[in-house]
């Protein structure tokens, strides 16, 4: 159970410097960068939108929120940027 959840851990660190590389690449659609800016905002704000003291939606607003603007944003995103941002990230991990 810890092995896997290690893996999980370290597959999700390397997503977030794949959605790093492509915030930052020119040819990423501005759209698309507004939704990640979006996304990132929403998860550092002090406070939420809908109050996490109304039970059940108050926590659930984070974890529909942010995903829903990430998936919209990787829609958004020509597939082969994404996959040429991985294979850098794949690269450089293989470098260490």
């Amino acid at each position: 159970m810890l092995s896997r959840l290690k893996k999980i851990a370290t597959q999700l660190k390397q997503e977030f410097e794949v959605y790093r590389l492509v915030l930052r690449h020119p040819d990423t659609p501005m759209t698309a960068k507004i939704l990640l800016g979006l996304a990132i905002g929403y998860v550092l704000m002090p406070f939420d939108l809908i109050p996490d003291f109304i039970p059940l939606i108050g926590q659930l607003d984070d974890l529909v929120i942010v995903p829903l603007l990430v998936y919209m944003a990787l829609k958004i995103i020509p597939d082969a940027l994404v996959s040429e941002c991985r294979e850098l990230i794949k690269g450089e991990k293989a470098n260490e």
